[in-house]
């Protein structure tokens, strides 16, 4: 038999973990084929390479962001080729199993929960005896029937050989996310999400994981990502680990874990502070809301001040990125309740924050109780809601305004020093700003459109001239200063449209290399001369005092000059300032 199991990714460098542990558990008996693809790939162009690798079997890997693709494809792949034996697996059809083959003819079989030992079982049945009632965790046609068998017994994660020894996958280390488990189930019970289905906490060996990541590392793995639901449920192992990355990690490599922040511990934090080298260690942490009454109705226990602690101890450590996700649409949770818990979160200022909408996964708690809290949400996946009790569908799309603004505005950081000064002092509230400029956006179509990085300049100062035009010139001091100090090279075509004119740009120049020390002993020590300056340096006249505000938070109306000088060969610039009026005194003299 040609077996082949297959994928439909979000993205090109993401991996699915799962085909490798099917290809893994079934070898040696069966050598199965890997092929993955993305939901972006046009559907006949998967038929097409899935037709040409001849498969008797095909297997795919099914989840909600690309089950609907799958379902086009296998389609037709089946009107092609009728008599292909196709099997459906992932957390996506492990629940409402006999719905999923009713409504899909061309499923012929189901692996339901954990896929590893039943489909390897259910390949022997198909090689011998086809007496498939016998495999547990297997749902199957038997003339007119549909006939699903009971899950089977959790697999020995300890006796799991490695998903990462196939040499197909060495050359696409180094460009694409490698997934890893260390365990699973969660001890958590939220009912929002499918972890909560399996009871306990079930560990992989440990020396086998560290081979594994010894080995992923020496074959150029650049970025490895724990799927761990709660990767710090056990101090003591979650040490073990950090200890061996932090002991055996090769430069450039960038490790990935999905924790919980209210039971960390403040000596493993400083520990992590202390010994963890800037840039190893990335957190995913899932506030969801912050709102008690919809934490325990959602049975999630969280202690807030305690989170909060830990993200603002490993923010000042400044070793460690920090991921936060809030998500819109659980029970009793109102307009109003969201705005208080995106405020709550966003005052930690996290390197990102990410906005997501309530799914209503199958199996889960939330959607067998959908009725009690007037839940409307789609038909089809992701099952996105539409509507609750307590949040009407008009809300629901104020929420996604803020949502498109805040990734572009916040989670890349071109603008951090214009976003403090706006949600600090223009705005009532960070949530405020992001969704009247939300609004603003949206009714021009910006949502629907791509944009360069001087776009997002360009609508801010559309929409800040609109709507807040007394604030505008200090605004757009900051702006400039944002988009200066974040390109690698000088720009060729900054944003703004008034730019010094060159006598200006030339008094100041002259200043400068008059006086050098006016804009500090770091810039001295540069030792830039007059061809240097003109031609990897920009200028822009602030009109506030730079310096002072960094220092106090105040606005200080002194005009500053603000030097930015582009190093030849280093991919940050440096920074300068100085007061306009003592370079406009050296102009007199």
């Amino acid at each position: 038999m040609n077996i082949v199991v297959s994928s439909l990714n979000a993205k090109y460098i993401h991996t699915n973990l799962a085909i490798r542990y099917l290809k893994a558990y079934a070898y040696p008996e069966f050598d199965l084929q890997i092929a993955e693809y993305t939901i972006k790939d046009p559907a006949m162009n998967i038929v097409t390479d899935l037709f040409r690798k001849k498969p008797d079997v095909l297997g795919f890997s099914c989840y909600i962001w690309n089950i609907e693709e799958t379902i086009k494809v296998i389609k037709m792949l089946k009107k092609i080729q009728p008599d292909l034996i196709i099997v459906l697996g992932g957390p996506e059809v492990t629940y409402d199993t006999k719905e999923w083959m009713e409504k899909v003819p061309e499923i012929d079989f189901i692996v339901i929960g954990e896929g590893e030992e039943t489909f390897k079982q259910f390949l022997m049945e198909l090689h011998g005896g086809q007496k498939f009632d016998r495999v547990s965790g297997l749902a199957f046609r038997h003339h007119d029937k549909i006939v699903v068998n009971p899950q089977r017994n959790k697999i020995d994660l300890r006796t799991m050989p490695s998903p990462f020894r196939f040499e197909d996958d060495l050359p696409h280390l180094s460009k694409r996310v490698t997934y890893i488990e260390t365990s699973r189930g969660c001890p958590f019970s939220c009912q929002f999400c499918l972890s909560s289905i399996e009871v306990g906490v079930r560990y992989f060996d440990r020396e086998k994981i560290k081979d594994d990541i010894r080995y992923l590392m020496k074959n150029g793995a650049k970025t490895i990502k724990f799927v761990d639901r709660t990767f710090n449920i056990s101090r003591s192992y979650a040490m073990d680990m950090f200890q061996f990355l932090i002991d055996e990690h090769l430069p450039g490599t960038v490790f990935q874990f999905e924790i919980t922040a209210d039971i960390m511990r403040p000596e493993v934090i400083e520990f992590l502070n202390k010994n963890a080298p800037k840039g190893l260690f990335r957190f995913e942490i899932g506030v969801q809301s912050t709102n008690d009454l919809t934490n325990e109705l959602v049975k999630r226990k969280q202690n807030f001040n305690k989170l909060t602690r830990t993200v603002t101890m490993v923010k000042d450590g400044g070793k460690i990125a920090q991921h936060l996700d809030l998500i819109a649409g659980l029970p009793e949770e109102d307009y109003d309740s969201f705005k208080k818990t995106f405020n709550d979160v966003f005052a930690l200022r996290p390197e990102e924050l990410q906005l997501g909408f309530l799914k209503m996964l199958r199996g889960t708690g939330l959607r067998i109780g959908a009725e009690k809290y007037g839940y409307v949400y789609m038909d089809h996946a992701p099952y996105e809601i539409l509507r609750n009790n307590v949040l009407s569908f008009d809300d629901i799309v104020r929420i996604k305004q803020v949502e498109d603004v805040l990734e572009k505005y916040w989670n890349d950081h071109r603008m951090d020093e214009t976003i403090e000064y706006l949600v600090k002092h223009v705005f009532q509230t960070p949530f405020d700003f992001f969704q009247e400029f939300g609004i603003y956006w949206d009714e021009r179509g910006w949502a629907r459109i791509g944009h360069q990085l001087e776009d997002l300049f360009r609508r801010l100062y559309e929409y800040l001239k609109a709507h807040k035009n007394e604030h505008v010139p200090i605004i757009e001091g900051f702006m400039k200063y944002d988009y200066l100090r974040n390109h690698k090279h000088k720009p060729r075509k900054p944003w703004w449209s008034e730019k010094l004119s060159k006598k200006e740009l030339s008094h100041i120049y002259e200043a400068i290399l008059q006086e050098p020390h006016l804009l500090g002993e770091a810039f001295v020590e540069l030792q830039i001369n007059e061809k240097d300056l003109y031609k990897h340096t920009i200028v822009e006249i602030l009109p506030f005092d730079l310096q002072y505000y960094q220092k106090t938070g105040s606005i200080l109306h002194e005009p500053t000059i603000l030097l930015v000088y582009y190093h030849p060969n280093k991919k940050t610039p440096s920074v300068f300032t100085a007061a306009k009026h003592q370079l406009q005194r050296l102009e007199k003299a």
